[in-house]
């Protein structure tokens, strides 16, 4: 069984030592454009999974998509030399914290 941790730490030394061949190696490869599109289209999956009642890979095709969008999440967070540790970090910031909708600033520039 494979953890986010150790799925990050895989892709850092796929990044660091490169496998001729693997996708990982690919993305990489490819840079921070071809990651970002990946990103976009695992994300999108991901809705059309959990919206759709006809789903390919049936119940589990939710859970399929979401593996695949926390794998590209890694090599974006790589690309980017955000370490897994610094997400944590943020996470744990927040534990505790509630919050309402009205607290939370509109994102007026993407």
């Amino acid at each position: 069984m494979q953890n986010l941790d150790e799925l990050y730490e895989v892709v850092k030394k796929r990044q660091a030592d490169p496998k001729s061949g693997s996708y990982t190696n690919y993305l990489f490869e490819k840079g921070l454009d071809k990651i970002l599109k990946k990103f976009g289209e695992e994300s999108t999956e991901v809705i059309v999974a959990a919206k759709n009642e006809n789903k390919p890979r049936g119940d589990d095709e939710l859970v399929y998509e979401s593996a695949d969008l926390l794998y590209h999440l890694c090599v974006l967070w790589a690309e980017k030399d955000v370490t897994f540790d610094q997400i944590k970090e943020e996470l744990a910031k927040r534990e505790g914290l509630m919050s309402e909708f009205k607290d939370r600033p509109e994102i007026q520039d993407l």
